[in-house]
């Protein structure tokens, strides 16, 4: 996963500022954090499967970012898509009366595998992004779902 995210989580200390950060989003209703559970047959607690995020998200203002990360062991099963169009529901559910109507997924243009992602929670390919170092070091996608448009069919990244 490092290789895809800006957010190093390398030991207890950078995984309480990182939690922190998802409150803190919260708190001041910019960014909202879930994390995403992988309930075994067995009824037992979930195990941490991964992590889904509204971000830049502001009253009045037509459109947001969504994000998403899976941790290895839940990978190639559809908790990732799943989990995306569940926070893609709730988002515009909660947030469109406010006058949101489009959610970006943005992400690196090598990451085949979230292109996989955003096309099965309809959000096709709409742009490339140029690398802009240090921010953005690779050339990335950008993937777009409109309110209105609701489930279309998938693009080829």
């Amino acid at each position: 996963m490092h290789r895809w995210t800006s957010f190093a989580v390398d030991d207890e200390t950078s995984a309480a500022r990182w939690l922190r950060e998802q409150q803190r989003g919260w708190e001041q209703g910019r960014r909202y954090a879930f994390a995403v559970e992988e309930v075994p047959p067995s009824g037992a607690d979930g195990l941490p499967a991964g992590h889904v995020v509204l971000k830049d998200v502001a009253l009045g203002t037509a459109s947001a970012e969504v994000g998403y990360w899976t941790a290895a062991h839940a990978r190639g099963r559809g908790i990732a898509s799943r989990a995306l169009n569940a926070l893609t529901d709730w988002a515009f559910t909660t947030f469109a009366p406010t006058g949101l109507t489009r959610l970006e997924l943005l992400h690196q243009a090598a990451n085949t595998a979230s292109c996989r992602v955003a096309d099965k929670s309809h959000y096709p390919l709409t742009g490339i992004r140029p690398a802009q170092p240090p921010d953005y070091p690779q050339e990335g996608h950008v993937h777009v779902r409109h309110l209105a448009e609701g489930a279309g069919p998938p693009s080829a990244c």
